[in-house]
């Protein structure tokens, strides 16, 4: 596939998509893996990041026991399983409006069993659902759903753009923030969470990923250093650790229900996923259903 040079990919935010869709790779092609995205390897391929991606466990200088890519394969391989468990779900209970808010490199459009009178709307910086819809063009990916690109900046107004695209808020919905909050400063977070709950019908479900408290990231460290050395991306630096409130008290107190699990409480449930050891004890999960 020709690459696809797209400044919204290749640096800060956007390189992160990079780093998850390469630990995505990485754990597709490990024996026992939680979850398989066949599509992050040719992601990952398609950027031109600073310095050579594995995409592959053998690839991997040290497997399990390497600093960053061993840490970070076992994370995102366990959230990314908890995240398309939320999705197949909810949409065979009946949600036929899926919205992925920070959208990445996903993959679940086109990778997921979606029926195909649902919609998947993706919304990102137009860069990098620019380079997407690109990228995936040169797969020849076709989703069975239908696949919405709303080009967009999570930190201003995207409702207006979401209901142009010809999302129903009348009809069900599954939304997720996968990977987006802590990078928001809490007045951003509040405002998202604010139209999640305008834009969701009773019936919808919304799962995202928190750091409750917003504590500094010392536990992480050692992965964080290890991205900025080899990649030249300090992460650590790209997190917001405002203080904020609960999203899950604040979600409750407009009808939704649920439960904030932490990352590690998931791992036990599916034996896998990362280890104490490997600094992601402070990642939540929280999932809700408005009532």
């Amino acid at each position: 596939m020709t690459t696809l040079d797209r400044p919204g990919i290749t640096t800060g935010v956007g390189l992160t998509a990079v780093i998850v869709a390469a630990a995505r790779a990485i754990a597709a092609s490990r024996p026992g893996s939680l979850s398989r995205d066949d599509y992050a390897e040719r992601f990952v391929r398609a950027v031109p990041t600073p310095v050579a991606v594995p995409t592959r466990f053998d690839q991997v200088v040290g497997g399990d026991r390497d600093p960053l890519w061993g840490r970070c394969y076992r994370f995102f391989d366990l959230r990314t399983r908890v995240f398309d468990d939320f999705v197949v779900d909810r949409v065979a209970c009946g949600a036929r409006q899926v919205v992925v808010l920070g959208a990445g490199l996903d993959s679940r459009a086109v990778r997921l069993d979606l029926p195909e009178d649902c919609a998947v709307y993706e919304l990102d910086l137009p860069d990098v659902l620019e380079f997407k819809r690109r990228a995936l063009a040169g797969m020849a990916a076709s989703p069975a759903a239908s696949l919405n690109f709303v080009g967009v900046d999570l930190r201003g107004a995207w409702a207006g753009p979401l209901r142009a695209a010809g999302f129903d808020p009348t009809r069900p919905s599954a939304w997720l923030a996968e990977g987006l909050f802590p990078y928001l400063s809490a007045a951003a977070e509040r405002a998202i969470l604010t139209a999640v709950d305008s834009l969701a019908s009773p019936g919808s479900a919304f799962c995202f990923e928190s750091i409750p408290g917003h504590r500094p990231h010392g536990e992480a460290g050692a992965a964080y250093v290890e991205i900025k050395n080899r990649l030249g991306l300090d992460i650590a630096a790209l997190f917001n650790t405002e203080p904020r409130p609960s999203s899950l008290d604040v979600l409750a107190a407009t009808g939704w229900r649920g439960s904030c699990v932490p990352s590690m409480e998931h791992g036990t449930r599916h034996g896998g996923g990362p280890g104490p050891e490997d600094g992601f004890v402070d990642f939540h999960w929280t999932t809700v259903d408005k009532t």
